[in-house]
């Protein structure tokens, strides 16, 4: 059954990509802007309604009216195929001291319906399957079908705007993705249930919401909404002058399980944050930054929570030379705990994106009690080729706290150890996009144990590497 499903999906996926291979149509000068976005959700090819300005093969279906008297009555479809081939030598730091390779496949695809203006149904499939890997599939390689998302949203526009409202499986990302991500890294993506109000001025986008985490799990349309979880709260956007973007959040999550190095209570924590930033430079030499601070407060059992962190990367561009290269630096800080106190202060990074750190993806540590620093240098080669190598640094910020992975579990105690450096990893990312549709990868990286991993034991320097390709549509 498996292999039957891959090899239809394969055929209905990837096939196309020898056609788009050729050459693409030639281009009118007025042709749209018709990149994807990561949420595909947020795509709008309304645009193409007009013929003159389809300029891709698949454009065809991007288009396809449902009414002869009402243009606003449309279908659009669209899909992806990814594969993954990725290989981890000593996980955890030699908790797991094999070489573990692994071949991950995902596919998805997707229906828009829009009933003219006002009214839209967007449903998007996803299957996730993984083979090879020792000691079986992890819950975010496997997935064999489910809705990722599927959705009925209503909404019309005011005199200072426009409001939506959704309701159903629908995805969240914002900011940077330190807090709210899809799980882009990762073979199956992140979906919420329950409800969202978006609401839209000239220079705001206010966004509110109340949702359950849907548990992913390993069947046929199995999905549900984890009701031992709660996510609520309500994000704001703003441009605010010298090309600057301001956020404003509230997040609220009730856990009937928190679980950190202290132990396991009933959670409630409130997260209120800002983040303001400066996009990257794209035609004149310049610098960019992303800057994020956020406090958190609640119960754990019948202690309070007192937790914090504060993110920064700051960047400078110089498109005007070969390469256009880019230096950046990340330095991060979150808190942990501290158990003499009665407050809990390890930092929870709700539903983070997957590769927090770049290289290395979903192994390693992840963003809870940490210190990092975070240099990196990216460039762009000649046919659409892009390279970067970045090298971090981590310390622990609380002794009395251990190192938690990405998702947020507990990988390493504190096992009373001193040790405040955790390590290092030198790691480098090459990607071709081919054209719109096709692109390659590959990642390379190394952490090497600190002194806290080896003193708590194992402590064996972790390698990672792997190649992807994928296709969208």
């Amino acid at each position: 059954m498996t292999k039957s499903l891959c090899a239809t999906a394969i055929i209905l996926l990837v096939g196309p990509a020898l056609i788009a291979l050729r050459g693409q149509q030639n281009v009118p000068a007025s042709a749209p802007d018709c990149g994807y976005k990561l949420l595909r959700s947020d795509e709008d090819w309304s645009v193409l309604r007009d013929k003159k300005l389809r300029c891709d093969f698949w454009d065809p279906i991007k288009y396809i009216p449902l009414r002869k008297t009402d243009r606003n009555w449309f279908v659009t479809f669209g899909g992806e195929a990814r594969e993954t081939w990725e290989q981890i030598g000593n996980d955890n730091w030699g908790q797991s001291p094999i070489m573990n390779g692994y071949l991950n496949e995902r596919y998805m695809a997707y229906a828009d319906v829009h009933y003219g203006p006002h009214v839209r149904t967007f449903l998007e499939l996803k299957s996730g399957i993984s083979s090879y890997r020792t000691g079986g599939p992890r819950p975010i390689d496997e997935k064999r079908l489910d809705f990722q998302s599927g959705f009925l949203e209503g909404g019309a526009a005011t005199s200072w705007g426009s409001v939506h409202v959704r309701a159903g499986r629908q995805e969240l990302e914002y900011g940077s993705g330190r807090l709210m991500d899809v799980r882009e890294g990762p073979n199956v993506r992140l979906s919420f249930d329950g409800f969202l109000v978006r609401t839209k001025t000239h220079a705001w986008q206010v966004d509110g919401f109340a949702m359950r985490p849907d548990e992913d799990k390993a069947g046929f349309f199995d999905n549900a909404p984890d009701h031992a979880v709660g996510f609520w709260g309500a994000y704001a956007t703003g441009h605010i002058p010298d090309k600057m973007q301001l956020d404003l959040y509230y997040l609220g999550q009730d856990r009937k399980e928190g679980a950190y190095e202290r132990g396991t209570a009933h959670e409630l924590r409130h997260s209120l944050g800002v983040r303001v930033s400066r996009p990257v430079a794209s035609e004149r030499p310049g610098w960019d930054f992303d800057d994020e601070a956020l406090w958190q407060f609640g119960s754990f059992g019948a202690a309070d929570i007192r937790a914090w962190t504060v993110a920064t990367e700051t960047g400078y561009r110089i498109p005007t030379i070969p390469l256009k290269p880019r230096f950046s630096l990340k330095a991060d800080i979150s808190s942990g705990d501290h158990p003499a106190k009665n407050a809990l202060g390890t930092f929870n990074p709700l539903y983070p994106k997957g590769n927090y750190f770049g290289v290395l993806a979903t192994t390693g540590p992840g963003p809870i009690n940490f210190i990092d620093v975070h240099p990196h240098v990216e460039a762009s080669a000649p046919g659409n080729v892009s390279l970067s190598f970045d090298w971090i640094f981590q310390w622990r910020q609380s002794l009395d706290d251990g190192v938690y992975a990405v998702p947020g579990f507990l990988i390493r105690a504190s096992d009373g150890s001193r040790a405040r450096f955790v390590g290092n990893r030198p790691g480098t990312e090459i990607r071709w996009q081919a054209n719109r549709h096709l692109w390659f990868q590959g990642d390379y990286g190394i952490f090497y144990a600190g002194r806290f991993l080896r003193e708590t034991q194992p402590g064996r320097n972790l390698n990672y590497w792997a190649f992807w390709t994928g296709y969208k549509f």
